[in-house]
């Protein structure tokens, strides 16, 4: 039984979306495979699976600027700063 030829083209475009994923050229000059970062579903569950809830606020310009600073030496990052310093607020 011959297919419709709307049924060709829908085949021939699903292959051409399934090659595009798939394909390893350059996207803003990075191959697509040397990307380390994380999609955002496979962070969310590394992130749950850590018990971590995000939570979102309002700071102070200078404030930020003086977290992202500290931040950068931090050796858990942001996240890390942030525990820390809320813990040792709430204590105090």
């Amino acid at each position: 039984m011959a297919m419709k030829k709307t049924d060709l083209e829908k085949n021939k475009a699903l292959k051409l979306n399934s090659a595009m994923k798939l394909s390893t050229a350059d996207r803003f000059g990075k191959p697509a495979a040397a990307d380390p970062k994380l999609d955002r579903r496979e962070q969310r569950k590394l992130d749950q699976a850590q018990g971590l809830v995000a939570f979102a606020c309002k700071l102070n310009g200078d404030l930020v600027t003086e977290l992202k600073e500290r931040a950068a030496t931090h050796p858990e990052g942001m996240t890390g700063l942030l525990n820390e310093v809320i813990k040792r607020g709430l204590a105090g």
